[in-house]
């Protein structure tokens, strides 16, 4: 009987010590291999098509594009990619925006070495993966709406806004934005103008907070 070929696996995270220490917790299974690594979101979306994983795990905080970014993009580009979030966040706002962009699990990195292995073989059986406080997150969200007899509000911004917001918060110029995402510097002038008048705000500072707060960078 011929042994099925492991899960190739894509493992992105912007510090090296922890996808070391998670390549090894995959490498170790007969089932799992890790095939290629990105150190930032924007990679992880080009290791991904340089190498055809079968499975993403993507970190939410990192930079140029964030772990939900990438995942969203990813979504879009390989429809049958898997994708597992992995993040130090327990957080409901995060878990909600992670099952939006497509992932079918998120795992908190201080029980990866617990229960990692299980999102993955769960992910790759099609399966979702949840830990016992999304369950409860999940289960309040629903009693929530119920109650309330409609659905959350749409995102505030757009996903490009999104993008431009994460860049600026980062500290990049207007130029060096305009660069990375392809695009005129009137066009990320525009967008930030936009985004100042969407959220309320009045200069790069405030943008810089309310990207933290909304889990784009770390503070």
């Amino acid at each position: 009987m011929t042994t099925p070929s492991p899960a190739r696996i894509l493992l992105a995270d912007d510090h090296a010590l922890v996808r070391r220490g998670v390549r090894l917790i995959l490498d170790n299974e007969p089932d799992l291999t890790v095939v290629a690594e990105a150190s930032d979101g924007a990679e992880a979306i080009e290791q991904a098509r340089a190498t055809s994983p079968d499975l993403a795990i993507l970190d939410i905080a990192m930079p140029r594009l964030t772990g939900l970014q990438a995942a969203r993009e990813l979504s879009r580009l390989s429809p049958d990619l898997r994708i597992l979030i992995l993040t130090m966040h327990d957080n409901e706002q995060f878990f909600f925006e992670a099952l939006k962009v497509g992932a079918s699990g998120y795992v908190l990195k201080s029980v990866a070495d617990r229960d990692l292995v299980e999102a993955c073989r769960a992910a790759m059986r099609g399966e979702p993966f949840l830990y016992h406080g999304a369950v409860s997150a999940l289960i309040r969200n629903y009693l929530d709406r119920a109650h309330d007899g409609d659905d959350p509000p749409d995102r505030p911004i757009t996903v490009r806004e999104e993008e431009i917001l994460k860049l600026v918060a980062e500290g990049h110029s207007t130029k060096e934005i305009a660069s990375m995402l392809v695009i005129s510097a009137k066009t990320v002038e525009r967008h930030r103008a936009n985004l100042l008048q969407k959220l309320g705000l009045r200069d790069r500072v405030e943008l810089t907070r309310y990207a933290i707060r909304a889990g784009l960078i770390e503070p």
